[in-house]
This record gives structure tokens, sequence and C-alpha cells, in this order.
């Protein structure tokens, strides 16, 4: 796990604070502190774990406020990384909380949601998927189940600005990592904070979810998104402020490196299809990991499920694959060709 770096004073009312993920390779999450005549306004909160939190308002103070102050948090996405303290916070200085309202539905949904159900939903789509039982078995053995996050109070939809007086903060939605996924743009600032949208080095995950889900495109969304954050006005001179890793120049440039990634997972995919790889299992099984797929964990296993199916939507809307039902478990053919006996 990375170590996290000092507080640091960006420059123009910003600083950037790393908040920890206990026990995650992740290391940690920025949260990115913005100074206003009428309190500071955070991008994102970080993790709910009483470290985070320590971080969160000693980091603060070294910006010289208190946790008390905070006017507002802007989320980027809904994620627990990303989310986890939005609540503690509005508890402890009564800040608004805002997100795009694709996430905000989300929220609402995961709060009306008890957690052995979604559980036990995502244990029922590995079946569908083809996963062995003893995949499913180990996922609802699985200790430490994750809450659903605040929700937040306010919505803030594509181009509306933030709440921070004498600042142009604007939201830029991105969906594809979540379907309400958000950048932020500060115009007066030359800066804009890219959340898990663009990071410099990690390709960040886009899933389907539910697996076999039929409803929406998220990676043709993605696709799509990044090509329209390399469009910000003077978008190569921006200083990108990512949630993750450090920050970089060059948006336009990255974000075409992230859409080259997935066209060729997109093309490793179709080969697989071609050799008779049919079910979910097969093909995100049959495709090459960072971890292998011998040594990765059940959780692991489901969210290289949720990428591979992700793909495997786009390449339907592209009407180069087709899902048909063998049973309960669906199956893929590249168009024009009949699956292979199995």
């Amino acid at each position: 796990m990375p170590d996290a770096p000092p507080v640091e004073d960006l420059g123009d009312g910003v600083w950037s604070l790393p908040v920890p993920i206990p026990g995650n390779p992740l290391g940690f999450t920025y949260v990115y502190v913005l100074s206003s005549s009428e309190g500071p306004v955070l991008v994102d909160t970080g993790w709910d774990h009483d470290e985070s939190w320590e971080a969160l308002t000693s980091g603060l103070k070294q910006t010289g406020h208190t946790v008390e102050d905070v006017r507002g948090a802007v989320l980027t996405h809904f994620h627990p990384d990303h989310s986890g303290l939005a609540g503690r916070l509005r508890a402890a200085s009564d800040a608004w909380i805002a997100m795009h309202p694709a996430d905000i539905a989300i929220t609402e949904r995961l709060n009306a949601t008890p957690p052995r159900d979604r559980l036990d939903g995502i244990a029922d789509q590995l079946r569908r998927s083809g996963f062995p039982e003893e995949d499913v078995r180990a996922l609802l053995e699985a200790p430490n189940l994750i809450g659903a996050p605040a929700v937040p109070d306010l919505s803030l939809s594509d181009g509306e600005a933030v709440d921070l007086p004498g600042r142009d903060l604007r939201a830029v939605w991105t969906p594809g990592h979540t379907p309400g996924h958000m950048c932020l743009h500060l115009a007066d600032g030359g800066r804009v904070f890219t959340g898990d949208h663009v990071l410099p080095r990690i390709t960040p995950h886009v899933g389907q979810f539910p697996l076999l889900s039929t409803d929406g495109d998220p990676l043709g969304a993605f696709l799509a998104s990044q090509a329209g954050i390399g469009r910000l006005p003077d978008a190569d001179r921006l200083v990108c402020l990512p949630s993750h890793e450090a920050r970089f120049t060059g948006l336009a440039a990255r974000a075409r490196e992230i859409t080259a990634h997935h066209e060729e997972r997109l093309v490793e995919m179709t080969a697989l299809i071609a050799e008779g790889h049919t079910t979910l299992w097969e093909v995100t099984s049959g495709l090459g990991w960072k971890r292998p797929w011998a040594h990765m964990r059940v959780h692991a296993r489901h969210m290289a499920a949720s990428e591979t199916a992700a793909h495997l939507r786009l390449l339907e809307e592209r009407g180069l694959v087709r899902r048909t039902a063998r049973g309960d478990i669906p199956r893929w053919a590249l168009v024009g060709r009949a699956h292979r006996p199995t």
C-alpha cells in the first residue's frame, strides 16, 4: 500500500488532502479543499473509517480550516472511498452534500435494500454467469459488508455551477465509472478535478451492474465521455487533479490512451468468443489480468466479471456479438456464427 503524501498547498486557494483507505492497495483518496469567503468546499470526502476521519479533520486544520467551517462537499461519485465520510461531515458541520442525480438515485436504492439482499443478488448473478459454486459460497461467506453511503442533499447536473462563492467551479458529467460520475472544471483556475474518470496510470474500472443486465451501455458512455473531457477548453494545458496517484497534464492524450486500452480489450474478447468461450465466466477467466485469475479473490473476480460484462454489452451495441440463453445461463457468440458445442 503506497505511503500517503503530505497535505499540499497547490496555490490559488486549493489544497490536496490524502485520506487513507485502510487495508486497500490504492492507499488513499485525494480530497481537495477549495477555499471561499464563506467557508471551504470539498471535492469528495474519503472512506468511512476512524483513521480516515482523523486524516480529514487534521488535514483541514493544516489548510487553516476546521471541519465545522466546511460549507459543502461535491462528490464525484457514490463509491465509498469518495462518499464514505459524507454523513459524518454533514453531522459535524451542517455542510451540504452534492452529487449527480444518477448517482443520488443509486444511493437511494442502496439505502432501501438490506446488505444481505444486495449480496444475495450478486450471488445469483454469478451463478447465472456460469461461475462455479465454490466462488459463490466464498462471496456469501466473505466478511465486511459495505454499508450504503449517505444520500446527498443537492443534485448537480452537467454544466451546473457549484455553490463556491467567488469561484467558477462547474460539473462535467462523465458517466461510465458510475452512471453519475462527475469531473469538476475550475475554469478560473486552470484545473480539472478528474475523480476516477481519468487517472494518470491506472485504467478506471467500468462495470455492468447487475452483471447480466441488458439496460444501458456503461462502457459506451465511458468512451464517449473520455472524448468529451478531452474537448474542455485548453484541455492539454489544464492541471488534472485526480482522486488517486498524482496530478498530471495532457488530459486529451491520456483520455485517448484509456480509450485505446478498452478497444484492445474488445478485440481480445472477440477472439476468445471466436474460440468458443461463450459464458461470462468463460470469457472473464480466459482474459489476461494484472493478477492471475487463479490467484484472484472472489470480490476481485466479481469486479473482473462486471468489467467483462460491460465490454460484452458494448460489443452487443456495436452489433458484433449476440446473446442467447441455454437454460438459465446466457451465452455470447460472434454475429453470423453459431455457438460451438460445449
